[in-house]
């Protein structure tokens, strides 16, 4: 069988090819049927244009076209030309998209259906934005370290604090990684202190955390080498990208601490001002679709934030199984009062850790 035919009946079983009769035609008549989408590169680029906008695509005779970079990329390239933004649709993660929304760059998502189906906490901000996939950021370890030392699985954020770690903790920059910012609040907390309130966090790190520490690491995309090269032992990161390293052979296990994992989504709004919001509209009403979202899900492991998808896999619906688990504990963060004070956090960081 063909690669197009295989690919057409995968599609077909995920419902993506008879999603006009759900969305219907409307913005298609649009002038112009290129729509520019921001969002991360890589294994997300790849999954979505493969998979899941060729049946927007098809339709409504339009053309999606992914404009790569980080969430701190596009928002700075969107608020440089806010009058005449770039994208038509833009995917950040939860915080950064919070202060897209206090810089007045998103319109409001329409109201539609798939709306009402998703995780409460994907909608934002009386849906200016919405989730498309729900993540979290927990404790990931090197599995075969911990095997060849029989070390139990970490279980608490205290682990990173753990003797036996010392050098072997990597942790992610503050100013520069979510994930390094996630591990950071989530210590703060455990030491009594809140998102408005870090000097607990940091006046304890360098009896606690921070001896342990190998490096401090500004993305995590030098972890699957530290993994294989036995020099990370230990380190904040998600579920879903534990998976990918493990899919390619790097030894690689998440654990859910038992204080709770934090919330990290990439969320998506439809940007303000842009030349057609009729269509960007369609689009990002189509991306909260479960026959979207199972796409995303089998191609790309990004798990759904619309409750009514359904995994096309047995792998996939274990996989959704286990994030509705690490949910249930699921830490949400005041991204107001993060941002509000995240410059300040960013120059102590600098100052008093990485120094």
């Amino acid at each position: 069988m063909s690669t197009s035919r295989t690919l057409s009946k995968t599609l077909a079983r995920l419902g993506l090819l008879s999603a006009a009769a759900l969305l219907g035609t409307a913005g298609a008549q649009a002038q112009d049927k290129t729509l520019y989408i921001g969002m991360n590169g890589g294994d997300m680029e790849r999954a979505y244009v493969k998979y899941v906008f060729p049946a927007f695509e098809k339709i409504h005779g339009a053309k999606v076209v992914v404009v790569p970079g980080t969430s701190s990329d596009i928002l700075a390239k969107v608020q440089a030309s806010k009058d005449k933004p770039p994208v038509h649709v833009m995917f950040l993660d939860d915080g950064v998209m919070v202060r897209a929304i206090k810089m007045g760059l998103c319109q409001k998502l329409a109201d539609t259906p798939a709306l009402k189906d998703l995780y409460p906490s994907a909608r934002m901000a009386g849906d200016m934005a919405a989730g498309v996939n729900v993540g979290m950021t927990g404790i990931a370890y090197n599995k075969k370290m911990f095997d060849e030392k029989k070390w139990a699985a970490p279980t608490s954020w205290m682990d990173f604090a753990d003797p036996k770690f010392k050098g072997k903790v990597v942790f992610q920059s503050l100013p520069a990684s979510t994930f390094g910012l996630h591990g950071f609040l989530m210590f703060n907390r455990i030491q009594g202190g809140k998102d408005n309130n870090v000097d607990p966090g940091f006046s304890k790190w360098a009896s606690t955390i921070g001896p342990n520490v190998l490096e401090y690491i500004p993305s995590s995309g030098k972890l699957s080498e530290m993994v294989q090269n036995g020099e990370a032992a230990i380190f904040p990161l998600t579920p879903t990208a534990v998976a990918t390293q493990k899919a390619r052979g790097v030894p690689m296990e998440y654990a859910q601490p038992k204080e709770g994992s934090v919330l990290l989504m990439v969320a998506e709004c439809v940007t303000a001002k842009n030349d057609n919001p009729a269509l960007a509209q369609k689009l990002a009403e189509f991306l909260l679709t479960p026959q979207a979202q199972a796409a995303a899900l089998e191609f790309g492991n990004q798990i759904p934030s619309n409750l009514k998808t359904q995994p096309g896999t047995p792998a996939a619906q274990a996989t959704v199984e286990r994030f509705k688990g690490y949910m249930k504990t699921v830490v949400t963060l005041d991204w107001d009062a993060i941002n509000a004070a995240r410059p300040e956090w960013n120059t102590r960081w600098n100052k008093t850790v990485e120094r």
